[in-house]
């Protein structure tokens, strides 16, 4: 009986040790379906990258990838989800490089960029395309920024709203280049390409893809394009910083989780990006929307969005812009 008993304890001990050691071990990533959260409308381009890559990394992953579009708010409110989420990867947020510029343009978030989220990936890179109404008498970004600065006030840019992407661009350009343009906000990008077309506004910053078509049917004039590298379908076309040194803006597509997600969950979905950017399928569908392919790792992204907050901090204050 004696022997029973400390063959039954010792059963007992190891039972409540293999039960103790399931408990503490964390489960492997992931466990369940993971939610991207899009924080614009569908159908529009940061949808379309998320909608490219969630079938990929779905099957990688072995779990169901739901994109939820959270418009509204200038992306407050899907970042607000993704930072307020449990820190265990399952949400994620798929946002432009708007996330660099609101901390300066808006006196309060709900959040703080660099505290409650963590960097996943860049995922790609979306340079403008600048573009001159066709009777301006320029072919080059040194002739449109000699021009500009002999007639300091005299010629308009439009833009998308105070403190959008194309407006900032333009502002860090005038910064640059020293040179002062007259800002004209429209309620959008379209209207402005409409009235740059008809000569009202004299150049401007819009999507090359979109572009090219006013282009080649001699309604507008390209000069250049605002990455750091030449785009892939367009080599022949030069990038601004090759006349201005140190020029790069666009809009950027980027992955983060929630602030506290650990390093090795994080290293595996930047490590599906990666996996998913690679397949042709992928690269050929972004490519030839007008993407630059870039795939950093949470390292080398971090280091960029942190020089990318403070790059648009400073040229928000020397423009005086603030969102309320």
């Amino acid at each position: 009986m004696r022997a029973t008993s400390s063959a039954l304890a010792l059963v007992m001990a190891c039972a409540g040790a293999a039960a103790q050691a399931q408990t503490s071990t964390p489960a492997r990533f992931p466990t369940k379906a993971i939610r991207v959260v899009v924080p614009y409308p569908a159908g529009g381009p940061t949808d379309m990258t998320a909608r490219t890559l969630a079938p990929r990394m779905s099957e990688a992953l072995g779990q169901q990838i739901v994109i939820d579009n959270r418009a509204g708010g200038s992306t407050i409110i899907g970042t607000e989800i993704v930072a307020r989420a449990p820190a265990d990867g399952h949400t994620l947020l798929l946002v432009t490089s708007t996330i660099a510029v609101s901390p300066s343009t808006f006196k309060k978030l709900p959040y703080d960029v660099t505290r409650d989220l963590v960097p996943v990936t860049q995922v790609i890179a979306t340079p403008f395309a600048l573009l001159a109404h066709p009777s301006l008498p320029v072919r080059t970004t040194a002739d449109l920024v000699a021009l500009v600065r002999a007639r300091p006030g005299q010629l308009h840019y439009p833009s998308s709203g105070v403190g959008t992407s194309n407006h900032l661009a333009i502002v860090l350009l005038s910064r640059l280049a020293k040179i002062e343009p007259v800002h004209v906000p429209y309620k959008g990008t379209a209207p402005g390409i409409v009235d740059l077309i008809a000569g009202h506004v004299q150049f401007s910053f819009n999507n090359p893809m979109t572009s090219l078509p006013l282009v080649n049917a001699g309604k507008l004039r390209v000069l250049a394009t605002t990455g750091a590298q030449r785009l892939a379908i367009l080599p022949k076309l030069p990038t601004v910083a090759e006349t201005v040194p140190g020029y790069e803006a666009g809009n950027w597509h980027s992955l983060f989780a929630t602030g506290g997600t650990p390093r090795d969950t994080v290293a595996r979905l930047h490590a599906e990006v990666a996996r998913a950017l690679a397949a042709p399928d992928v690269r050929s569908r972004l490519l030839d929307g007008g993407a630059q392919i870039v795939g950093s790792s949470p390292e080398e992204f971090a280091a960029y969005f942190k020089a990318e907050i403070a790059k648009w901090a400073q040229t928000v204050k020397v423009a005086k812009i603030q969102v309320e």
